[in-house]
């Protein structure tokens, strides 16, 4: 008899356009197995939230394997010691997995799991599901590999052929492993839930897609929200790319224009995800090495908590943390205010605050947050400075007060006027303490501090030797545009 597959599912919890399926399905009988490692769920960028929707990803993904005769099994534990115990007992030749562009402790991870398959004589298949390439040499030709494979076939579910007997465990609770993280509005998991967010997009929230994907208001409806999906994989990025160039064409000119905004991020998606797999120190380090030690390392902790809980008496700022909190999403110029202020406003280093808003994203993306959270930073030396005016940003985006006033109710007695810098009204008095905080910090004089030493840094290492490996290695490498076109630089997460 053959001997069985395990088909290793990690952040791919569907089973159409599914390689490592196909893969495994066309070696031998398969073994579906998911593994809820503890290790990597106390990790700092883990939270509740997310275990919650990968839980309802997981109920999904068995549903659609039964379809195929296939029983999902769980096991909790260590991924060595657990794949190592399915090795023993089912006799296991083959793991077959998709590439992963994860955190650095599931790199690690990996790197134990490649020295046992080794040291087992087990042949190890990690296949590609998306535009990134491992092991890439160069950026020069990335963009048309990428492309290419957006345009290749989405592969069929296979058929396969179950082992008998096949036991598992039960998902764990989520506070056994320590999570306990309510969010009361975040999206569902799932890949009907992903497949009905993006048929919704594509055949009308859409229309209005490039013009209201900046404003929190808007943004939540406009915005396509399979960001989540993408993240835990139960949609295949192939799978959005060409649905969205399948759209119905001769809507008119405002379709056109989300469609090709909406195939843009997807693109830019993977060249940030592109990023953190060619330099996966990015997590932890500095892009540029001269931006070290701009920034206290110990962040205040006082600031750092009251950006966190949405209290630093900024209320735009305010609005969309909170916001953030209780839905796990918010659209993507807001997430790059909330770093910059921590950042620039602030003061405080990217590591501390890009942990908190890992935790709040239910579709968080190691590939993408780490990339975003340097270059709203100003840390990787190659990127445009974006020093957001919070209050500018509240008057521009929430014009008439109603996203505020939403989430930061000790507002309501403010006259609009005074709505996003409450400090000028006369009745500011009343609303502090208890109420409503003064603001941390002077919004004009933080910002013009930390654009001097940020600017100071910039121009001390412009075109040194370290600034041009940087580009090199991770510049785009599109030809500029004659006109920036509207939010040029931000083009990631408006999914």
């Amino acid at each position: 008899m053959t001997a069985p597959a395990i088909c290793w599912f990690k952040r791919d919890l569907r089973v159409a356009d599914h390689p490592a399926l196909a893969r495994a399905a066309a070696l031998g009988p398969v073994i579906p197995l998911y593994i809820v490692e503890p290790e990597m769920w106390a990790q700092p960028d883990a939270s509740g939230r997310q275990y919650a929707f990968l839980a309802e990803c997981l109920d999904g993904l068995r549903e659609d394997l039964a379809a195929s005769g296939l029983p999902l099994v769980i096991r909790v534990g260590d991924a060595v010691e657990v794949l190592d115990a399915v090795r023993a007992t089912q006799g296991a030749a083959h793991l077959v997995s998709h590439e992963e562009t994860g955190n650095g402790w599931t790199h690690a991870r990996d790197r134990r799991v490649a020295a046992w398959a080794r040291g087992q004589g087990v042949a190890w298949h990690e296949v590609p599901q998306c535009g990134v390439v491992r092991r890439l040499q160069s950026r020069d030709r990335w963009q048309g590999a990428r492309d290419a494979f957006m345009r290749g076939p989405v592969v069929p579910v296979p058929g396969c052929t179950p082992v008998p007997g096949l036991t598992g465990d039960a998902l764990p609770d989520a506070r056994a492993l320590g999570l306990d993280d309510p969010c009361p509005s975040r999206q569902r998991g799932g890949r009907h839930a992903g497949l009905r967010a993006l048929e919704s997009f594509l055949s009308l929230r859409g229309e209005t897609y490039t013009r209201s994907m900046s404003s929190p208001l808007t943004g939540a409806r406009a915005c396509s929200r399979i960001s989540p999906h993408l993240a835990f994989g139960t949609l295949s990025v192939r799978e959005a790319v060409q649905a969205g160039r399948a759209a119905p064409g001769g809507r008119g000119a405002d379709w056109a224009r989300a469609m090709r905004s909406f195939q843009a991020r997807l693109a830019w998606r993977d060249h940030f995800m592109q990023k953190l797999e060619d330099e996966p120190a990015i997590e932890h380090r500095c892009l540029h090495p001269a931006y070290e030690g701009l920034r206290p390392p110990v962040p205040d902790a006082a600031r750092l908590a009251a950006w966190a809980r949405g209290e630093t008496g900024l209320p735009f700022v305010d609005a969309c943390m909170r916001s953030l909190i209780a839905t796990g999403w918010l659209n993507f110029r807001m997430r790059a205010m909330l770093m910059a202020v921590a950042s620039y406003h602030l003061w405080l280093d990217w590591r501390a605050t890009g942990a908190v808003l890992a935790r709040y994203f239910t579709d968080y993306e190691p590939g993408i947050h780490w990339s975003q959270v340097q270059m709203q930073s100003g840390t990787t030396g190659m990127n445009t400075i974006r020093i957001y005016n919070p209050v500018k940003q509240g008057l521009d985006q929430d014009p008439t007060g109603a996203f505020t006033r939403a989430w930061v109710p000790e507002l309501a007695a403010v006259p609009d006027a005074y709505l996003q810098r409450p400090w000028e009204w006369e009745g500011a008095k009343g609303l502090s303490g208890t109420r409503y905080p003064a603001p941390v910090v002077d919004p004009v004089a933080a910002a013009k501090a930390a654009k001097e030493a940020v600017y100071a840094c910039r121009r001390a290492h412009r075109g040194d030797a370290e600034t041009a490996r940087i580009v090199g290695k991770h510049a785009s490498r599109k030809r500029a545009p004659r006109r920036r076109p509207r939010d040029a630089g931000q083009l990631s997460l408006d999914l």
